[in-house]
Protein backbone atom coordinates (compact mmCIF):
# COMPACT_ATOMS: atom_id res chain seq x y z
CA UNK A 1 0.00 0.00 0.00
CA UNK A 2 1.02 3.61 -0.64
CA UNK A 3 -0.29 6.38 1.62
CA UNK A 4 -0.25 9.89 0.19
CA UNK A 5 -0.17 12.08 3.26
CA UNK A 6 1.11 15.25 4.92
CA UNK A 7 2.77 14.96 8.34
CA UNK A 8 0.48 17.53 9.98
CA UNK A 9 -2.78 16.54 8.32
CA UNK A 10 -5.30 15.26 10.91
CA UNK A 11 -7.05 13.12 8.32
CA UNK A 12 -3.73 11.51 7.33
CA UNK A 13 -2.92 10.87 10.99
CA UNK A 14 -6.25 9.03 11.49
CA UNK A 15 -5.34 6.64 8.67
CA UNK A 16 -1.75 6.20 9.89
CA UNK A 17 -3.10 5.13 13.30
CA UNK A 18 -5.43 2.58 11.65
CA UNK A 19 -2.59 1.16 9.55
CA UNK A 20 -0.36 0.93 12.64
CA UNK A 21 -3.05 -0.74 14.78
CA UNK A 22 -3.76 -3.30 12.07
CA UNK A 23 -0.06 -3.92 11.46
CA UNK A 24 -0.21 -3.01 7.76
CA UNK A 25 3.14 -2.08 6.20
CA UNK A 26 2.90 0.81 3.78
CA UNK A 27 5.00 3.31 1.89
CA UNK A 28 4.56 7.03 2.58
CA UNK A 29 4.35 9.42 -0.36
CA UNK A 30 4.50 12.93 1.16
CA UNK A 31 2.24 15.60 -0.36
CA UNK A 32 3.22 19.01 1.01
CA UNK A 33 0.03 21.09 1.39
CA UNK A 34 1.96 24.37 1.57
CA UNK A 35 5.03 24.05 -0.67
CA UNK A 36 4.75 25.07 -4.37
CA UNK A 37 1.31 26.55 -3.67
CA UNK A 38 0.20 23.11 -2.41
CA UNK A 39 1.37 19.89 -4.07
CA UNK A 40 -2.19 18.53 -3.74
CA UNK A 41 -3.11 20.80 -6.67
CA UNK A 42 -0.61 19.21 -9.06
CA UNK A 43 -2.01 17.53 -12.18
CA UNK A 44 -0.43 14.21 -11.14
CA UNK A 45 -2.07 14.18 -7.72
CA UNK A 46 -5.41 15.43 -9.04
CA UNK A 47 -5.43 12.51 -11.49
CA UNK A 48 -4.98 10.17 -8.52
CA UNK A 49 -7.39 11.98 -6.18
CA UNK A 50 -9.82 14.48 -7.75
CA UNK A 51 -10.68 15.95 -4.30
CA UNK A 52 -7.10 17.36 -4.14
CA UNK A 53 -6.88 16.40 -0.47
CA UNK A 54 -4.84 14.03 1.65
CA UNK A 55 -4.91 11.25 2.58
CA UNK A 56 -5.28 8.92 -0.37
CA UNK A 57 -4.46 5.24 -0.03
CA UNK A 58 -3.50 2.97 -2.91
CA UNK A 59 -4.32 -0.56 -1.78
CA UNK A 60 -5.61 -3.79 -3.34
CA UNK A 61 -5.58 -2.23 -6.82
CA UNK A 62 -7.79 0.75 -5.93
CA UNK A 63 -7.25 4.30 -4.65
CA UNK A 64 -9.43 5.48 -1.77
CA UNK A 65 -9.67 9.04 -0.45
CA UNK A 66 -11.54 10.38 2.63
CA UNK A 67 -10.11 9.13 5.91
CA UNK A 68 -13.24 7.50 7.32
CA UNK A 69 -13.90 5.65 4.06
CA UNK A 70 -10.30 4.38 4.11
CA UNK A 71 -10.61 3.24 7.74
CA UNK A 72 -13.91 1.47 7.03
CA UNK A 73 -12.35 -0.29 4.02
CA UNK A 74 -9.41 -1.46 6.15
CA UNK A 75 -11.91 -2.61 8.77
CA UNK A 76 -13.88 -4.66 6.24
CA UNK A 77 -10.84 -6.23 4.57
CA UNK A 78 -8.52 -6.59 7.59
CA UNK A 79 -10.89 -6.92 10.54
CA UNK A 80 -8.38 -7.33 13.39
CA UNK A 81 -8.05 -5.57 15.67
CA UNK A 82 -11.62 -4.35 15.38
CA UNK A 83 -12.13 -0.56 15.07
CA UNK A 84 -15.92 -0.74 14.80
CA UNK A 85 -17.64 -2.60 17.67
CA UNK A 86 -19.81 -5.62 16.89
CA UNK A 87 -22.69 -4.26 18.96
CA UNK A 88 -24.84 -2.07 16.63
CA UNK A 89 -25.53 0.54 19.34
CA UNK A 90 -21.84 0.95 20.17
CA UNK A 91 -20.99 1.01 16.47
CA UNK A 92 -23.53 3.80 15.94
CA UNK A 93 -21.90 5.77 18.78
CA UNK A 94 -18.44 5.30 17.26
CA UNK A 95 -19.70 6.58 13.90
CA UNK A 96 -21.56 9.46 15.56
CA UNK A 97 -18.40 10.68 17.34
CA UNK A 98 -16.24 10.12 14.25
CA UNK A 99 -18.66 12.11 12.08
CA UNK A 100 -18.93 14.90 14.66
CA UNK A 101 -15.15 15.37 14.59
CA UNK A 102 -14.43 14.59 10.93
CA UNK A 103 -17.48 16.40 9.55
CA UNK A 104 -18.44 18.95 12.21
CA UNK A 105 -15.25 20.24 13.84
CA UNK A 106 -12.21 19.56 11.69
CA UNK A 107 -13.39 21.01 8.33
CA UNK A 108 -14.19 24.38 9.96
CA UNK A 109 -10.57 24.90 11.05
CA UNK A 110 -8.59 23.20 8.30
CA UNK A 111 -6.16 24.91 5.95
CA UNK A 112 -8.53 25.70 3.08
CA UNK A 113 -11.09 27.39 5.37
CA UNK A 114 -8.49 29.32 7.37
CA UNK A 115 -7.15 30.77 4.10
CA UNK A 116 -10.63 32.16 3.39
CA UNK A 117 -11.07 33.87 6.78
CA UNK A 118 -7.84 35.89 6.52
CA UNK A 119 -4.63 35.85 8.56
CA UNK A 120 -5.80 38.17 11.36
CA UNK A 121 -8.97 36.15 12.07
CA UNK A 122 -7.55 32.63 11.83
CA UNK A 123 -6.76 31.96 15.47
CA UNK A 124 -10.10 33.22 16.83
CA UNK A 125 -12.02 31.41 14.08
CA UNK A 126 -10.26 28.10 14.76
CA UNK A 127 -10.68 28.43 18.52
CA UNK A 128 -14.40 29.13 18.18
CA UNK A 129 -14.91 26.18 15.78
CA UNK A 130 -13.09 23.79 18.10
CA UNK A 131 -14.63 24.94 21.40
CA UNK A 132 -18.12 24.84 19.94
CA UNK A 133 -17.54 21.25 18.78
CA UNK A 134 -15.74 20.19 21.97
CA UNK A 135 -18.64 21.47 24.11
CA UNK A 136 -20.89 18.91 22.37
CA UNK A 137 -18.23 16.20 22.24
CA UNK A 138 -17.41 16.40 25.97
CA UNK A 139 -21.07 15.95 26.82
CA UNK A 140 -21.43 12.95 24.47
CA UNK A 141 -18.25 11.28 25.77
CA UNK A 142 -19.44 11.57 29.36
CA UNK A 143 -22.15 9.05 28.44
CA UNK A 144 -20.23 6.81 25.99
CA UNK A 145 -16.67 6.63 27.35
CA UNK A 146 -14.97 3.87 29.23
CA UNK A 147 -11.22 3.87 28.98
CA UNK A 148 -11.62 5.22 25.42
CA UNK A 149 -14.29 7.15 23.48
CA UNK A 150 -16.76 4.25 23.39
CA UNK A 151 -16.19 1.69 26.11
CA UNK A 152 -12.83 0.04 26.69
CA UNK A 153 -11.72 -0.80 23.15
CA UNK A 154 -9.93 1.54 20.77
CA UNK A 155 -12.29 2.46 17.93
CA UNK A 156 -12.47 4.71 14.87
CA UNK A 157 -13.74 7.47 17.21
CA UNK A 158 -10.40 7.46 19.04
CA UNK A 159 -8.54 7.73 15.72
CA UNK A 160 -10.46 10.96 15.12
CA UNK A 161 -10.13 12.32 18.66
CA UNK A 162 -6.34 12.41 19.08
CA UNK A 163 -5.51 14.42 15.92
CA UNK A 164 -8.32 16.87 16.77
CA UNK A 165 -6.97 17.44 20.28
CA UNK A 166 -3.54 18.07 18.74
CA UNK A 167 -5.16 20.73 16.54
CA UNK A 168 -6.83 22.26 19.59
CA UNK A 169 -3.45 22.50 21.30
CA UNK A 170 -1.89 24.00 18.20
CA UNK A 171 -4.57 26.70 18.15
CA UNK A 172 -4.08 27.32 21.91
CA UNK A 173 -7.56 26.17 22.94
CA UNK A 174 -7.98 25.94 26.72
CA UNK A 175 -8.75 22.26 27.38
CA UNK A 176 -9.60 22.70 31.08
CA UNK A 177 -13.39 22.55 30.41
CA UNK A 178 -12.95 19.17 28.67
CA UNK A 179 -11.71 16.67 31.29
CA UNK A 180 -13.11 13.59 29.51
CA UNK A 181 -11.58 14.55 26.15
CA UNK A 182 -8.25 15.27 27.86
CA UNK A 183 -8.23 12.02 29.84
CA UNK A 184 -9.00 9.82 26.81
CA UNK A 185 -6.44 11.67 24.69
CA UNK A 186 -3.71 11.13 27.29
CA UNK A 187 -4.54 7.40 27.55
CA UNK A 188 -4.45 6.98 23.77
CA UNK A 189 -1.16 8.84 23.33
CA UNK A 190 0.51 6.20 25.52
CA UNK A 191 -0.31 3.50 22.92
CA UNK A 192 2.39 2.60 20.40
CA UNK A 193 0.17 2.95 17.31
CA UNK A 194 -0.61 6.56 18.26
CA UNK A 195 3.08 7.30 18.88
CA UNK A 196 4.56 5.85 15.66
CA UNK A 197 1.88 7.61 13.58
CA UNK A 198 2.41 10.98 15.33
CA UNK A 199 3.13 14.02 13.12
CA UNK A 200 6.50 14.50 14.83
CA UNK A 201 7.71 11.11 13.55
CA UNK A 202 6.87 11.14 9.83
CA UNK A 203 9.28 11.00 6.85
CA UNK A 204 8.22 14.52 5.82
CA UNK A 205 8.30 16.08 9.33
CA UNK A 206 10.56 19.18 9.25
CA UNK A 207 13.70 18.77 11.38
CA UNK A 208 12.62 21.45 13.91
CA UNK A 209 9.34 19.61 14.63
CA UNK A 210 10.80 16.12 14.98
CA UNK A 211 10.67 14.24 18.26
Amino acid sequence: PILYSYFRSSCSWRVRIALALKGIDYETMPINLIKDGGQQFSKEFQALNPTRQVPALEIDGITISQSLAIIEYLEETRPTPRLLPQDPKKRARVRMISDLIAGGIHPLQNLSVLKQVGQENQLTWAQNAITSGFNSLEQILQSTAGQYCVGDEVSMADLCLVPQVANAERFKVDLTPYPTISRINKTLLALEAFQVSHPCRQPDTPAELRA
